[in-house]
Parts: C-alpha cells; sequence; structure tokens
C-alpha cells in the first residue's frame, strides 16, 4: 500500500459512518426507489425537470447490501458528469445542474424501456451463459471456440428488458425491434456502440480496459434521442487495468493444454489468475466466499471491506478521468448538507409539511391548511390513510417519511376518536401537530398513551406559522416570512389604534 492509498483510507475511515443511505424529498412530489438513486418526478410533462439523488447504498445479484460505501454516490454522478461531458458530440444527454455532490438533474424524457447492453469481452452473465453450454444469446450466434475474458473482434449489442423489480431479461435486437421499429432501434444500437468505443478509448490511454457496460437512452417532445441516467459508471460497466488483463495470455497458455473443461474449471485450480475488476465485483467475491445464497440473509461486511470499495471506486474515478477526489473538510451530515445545497441553488425548500388526513371528507379542512402553508412559501404535501382501518398502511407511511433527506413535520388531521396523531408520533421520528377539522372536538388527540408525543394547534393559520418557526432553522427565508407576518399584524393594531383616538374606528 502506497503513501497516497494509505491515506485516502484513513480519510474514508473517518467517514466510513456518514454516508447517505436514503435520498427521498418529499417536496419533489412523486418519488420512485430504485436500488441506489431515489428518483423525483417534479412534472408530468416531457422535459420537466428529474430530481435524481444517487445515495451511497450498493446492490449486488438484484440486491441491496445492508452496509452503505463512503462518497459512492458522490463519485457515480462524477464518472457520469464526466463521461457524458467526454460524449456530447455522440449524442446529447438530459443532465441540466448538479446542485449536491449527490444530485443530478436531468430532464424529463420518454425512456425507451431498453437496458442497452455493450461488450467487448466475454464477460460476466454472457460468460456464464457460454460455459453452460449456450451458444445463442441475446439472438445472436456464438462460435465454439470462445473462453472467459476474450476480446471479441467487435463490439457485440446485447440489450435486456428493463424491470423495476427483479433482473432484467436478455432479448434479442430483433425484439427490440418489434417494440421500437427499425429506424429507432438502429440508432440506438449504433450509438450505444459508438459511446462504447469512446469510453474504450478513453480507459486505454489511461492503462485501462473498458469491459462491457449498458446505456438508457429517452426521447424528447421532437422524438430526439439523449443519453439519460448515468454512463460509464463502475456500478454500470466493468474495468480492469490493462496489466491484469496480460493474465489472459497465461489463461489462453493453460487452455490450450486440454486440462480444463472451461476458464472457470481452470480458476478453482488457479484462483491466481483471475482478472480482478475494478469495480463492485469486489463485494460480490466477498459474498459468493462466503456462501452467498438468495434464500438466506446477505452477511454484512466489515469496516475494512467498505473502505476498500469506496477506495476502488475512488481510485478508478481518479485513475480514468484524471480529476483529484475532494474529500469534504468536515465530517458533516449528509443530509445536513444536502438540504441546505438544496436551498442554496434554489430548487428547493430543503424541508417539507406532511400533511396526514384520516378521511378525503377532511378536504375543506386540508385546503385551509396547506393555503396557509403556501402563504408561508413551505412545501406541502396531503396524504389520506385511517388509522382505525389501516393501520398497517398508516404506520408503513409514517416509516417512509421517516427516511426523508430534508426535515419535515406531521400536521395530522383526524376527527372524532382521533388514533392518527397517537399512532404517527409513536412511529415518526419527525414531530407530529394535530389540527383536527372540528376545533371542539379536540379531546383524544391530547389523551394519547405515554410514547405518543403530539402537540395540539386547532388553527390552520396557526400551526402553518408553528411549521414556519420549526423549518426556519434550516431556511432563513422562513425568518423573513414570519417578520413580515408579524409585522403586518403590528400594522393593522396601529392603524386601528390611530382610527380609535381620531374617533374614526366606528
Amino acid at each position: 500500500m502506497d503513501e497516497k492509498e494509505k491515506m485516502y483510507k484513513e480519510k474514508i475511515r473517518q467517514h466510513v459512518n456518514l454516508v447517505l443511505e436514503d435520498g427521498m424529498i418529499p417536496e419533489f412530489g412523486k418519488h420512485k426507489k430504485g436500488k441506489v438513486r431515489d428518483i423525483h418526478f417534479t412534472g408530468d410533462t416531457i422535459g420537466s425537470p428529474i430530481v435524481m439523488v444517487a445515495s451511497d447504498r450498493v446492490s449486488a445479484f438484484d440486491r441491496v447490501l445492508p452496509r452503505c460505501i463512503p462518497f459512492k454516490g458522490e463519485i457515480l454522478n462524477l464518472f457520469s458528469d464526466w463521461a457524458f461531458r467526454n460524449t456530447e458530440d455522440i449524442v446529447p444527454n438530459a443532465l441540466m445542474e448538479s446542485p449536491d455532490p449527490n444530485i443530478v438533474v436531468q430532464k424529463r424524457l420518454k425512456n425507451i424501456g431498453f437496458e442497452c447492453v455493450v461488450r467487448g469481452f466475454v464477460w460476466g452473465s454472457l460468460a456464464n451463459d457460454y460455459e453452460k453450454g449456450e451458444r445463442n444469446i441475446c439472438g445472436i450466434s456464438f462460435p465454439d471456440n470462445l473462453k472467459r475474458y476474450q476480446k471479441f473482434p467487435e463490439p457485440i449489442f446485447t440489450p435486456t428488458t428493463k424491470e423495476d423489480i427483479g433482473h432484467d431479461e436478455n432479448i434479442s435486437f430483433n425484439e427490440m425491434t418489434e417494440a421500437l421499429g427499425k429506424e429507432l432501434s438502429d440508432k440506438v444500437q449504433k450509438l450505444s456502440i459508438d459511446l462504447y468505443r469512446r469510453g474504450m478509448k478513453l480507459a486505454l490511454a489511461k492503462g485501462l480496459v473498458f469491459i462491457d457496460t449498458k446505456y438508457e437512452f429517452g426521447l424528447d417532445e421532437k422524438g430526439d434521442i439523449y443519453l439519460m441516467d448515468e454512463a460509464n459508471t463502475p456500478d454500470s460497466s466493468r474495468y480492469c487495468t490493462v496489466e491484469e488483463y496480460k493474465k489472459f495470455e497465461q489463461i489462453t497458455e493453460e487452455m490450450s493444454k486440454g486440462q480444463y473443461r472451461d476458464v472457470t474449471e481452470l480458476l478453482l485450480k488457479k484462483p491466481e489468475l483471475k482478472i480482478e475488476e475494478l469495480s463492485k465485483q469486489f463485494l460480490r467475491d466477498i459474498l459468493l466466499a462466503s456462501g452467498y445464497d438468495n434464500d438466506k440473509p446477505v452477511i454484512d461486511f466489515t469496516d475494512d471491506q467498505v473502505i476498500e470499495t469506496s477506495w476502488i471506486y475512488i481510485s478508478l474515478y481518479e485513475r480514468l478521468t484524471g480529476e483529484t477526489f475532494i474529500f469534504p473538510k468536515d465530517c458533516i451530515e449528509p443530509k445536513v448538507r444536502l438540504s441546505g445545497n438544496l436551498i442554496t441553488s434554489g430548487i428547493g425548500k430543503g424541508c417539507c409539511a406532511i400533511i396526514m388526513a384520516g378521511s378525503g371528507s377532511d378536504a375543506p379542512h386540508l385546503k385551509k391548511i396547506k393555503d396557509a402553508l403556501d402563504r408561508y412559501s413551505i412545501p406541502s404535501v396531503v396524504r389520506i390513510c385511517s388509522a382505525h382501518k389501516q393501520p398497517t398502511e398508516c404506520k408503513k407511511l409514517i416509516e417512509y417519511y421517516n427516511s426523508s433527506v430534508e426535515p419535515i413535520l406531521i400536521i395530522a388531521v383526524a376527527g372524532g376518536t382521533d388514533a392518527l396523531s397517537g399512532i404517527a408520533s409513536f412511529h415518526s421520528t419527525n414531530p407530529v401537530v394535530s389540527c383536527p377539522p372540528d376545533r371542539d372536538e379536540y379531546e383524544s388527540c391530547i389523551s394519547n398513551p405515554p410514547g405518543s408525543s403530539n402537540a395540539l394547534i386547532l388553527r390552520p393559520d396557526n400551526v402553518a406559522r408553528f411549521t414556519a418557526q420549526y423549518f426556519s432553522f434550516i431556511n432563513k427565508d422562513m425568518i423573513k416570512v414570519l417578520e413580515k407576518t408579524k409585522y403586518s399584524k403590528i400594522g393593522s393594531l396601529t392603524e386601528a389604534d390611530e382610527k380609535a383616538q381620531s374617533r374614526k374606528l366606528f
């Protein structure tokens, strides 16, 4: 271990638990949680901004692993930014801005619905299938003389379905053509291979081999193609060093002796010939060595294993791009930094009020609360869930908002026997304020059992002011609004007093 690696690993160790586990930001509305990214759709129209938060979660074998990797989300965004800048002459991309190291804003596109995989080598799942005897993969017929790790004469295009849940399925180019049409499919195939070739050229210049990758494309309102999501990251691609790939010469020599059925059998006898990737394969190998099984819980990783993975991501980024990764000067909780950057950039308020109601019949009262919050420029979301009729769903909803990146406050609206306030305040890590629709029915709001900690405010305008006061610690604009409303009230009293003194009040 050289001095640089030692220094970097020590810095990573200082941040080993300062990771972004979740990236849900309620104020941006519709939210979709992926294995690594949290995606927020701010509008339904093509071209509207999509706020994408790259968390520090890591997945393997289609499962999210129990430990997060420090700086992983930031590194993924840096990789994509670098790749986007180096391929704009091939295809435009969806990137709009990046207000925080873990956030990118991309414009909404119509996703073509397929993962566009390009392979330069017999590697990964394709190598596994080939060694099992399969010779027709993704509609491509392969000869009988290929070996794991072997370079193809030309890059091949092997598309897959894009599944929200579970594993993407291999399809043929013809099947993709049936869904998209020949013109679009041909364009997507050519763009994917051109992007891969550019990635390989850039990697070789840095002593790296770009093994394989996948891309996602979308269409704008004119039908023009854009590269979207991510590009050339260690999560979507495989790399190894040129030096490491030289092991293939030894593998070829060993296989020529005819002693081994395939390269996998060779590696069981001579594991030192395994070509080590610069990717999250490091974690996959740990899992496999532990006897990984889909039906068993995933093992927890040690700090050293987490640090090693973070180092792989950071060192690969620096080597490939020539850029230096800037470690944060302070050990700041990522959520705090992220909320602050949302405010500084102007794309968000860094806070949100969640108005939870037990019934849709309370809509008039909900509107009064939402209108009052709007006067303070406080983002809000309305959710309907009955604590009596949907206790399990109610608990899940509260726990969902517990994962919010930004501070939230829950305003519970329920009439009669108010179970909502009690359940919400018991399960929530955020404060809960009851604001019942009937001011005369609030007894149950203040008689919850031990462990329920809700407050009570009867007037919608007062609960909005309280919310502004709570959020003012993170968003200083709230203070300005509070001061403005305060002096407005004082001004009206002063005016009334002047009228009274001049006998013009009556």
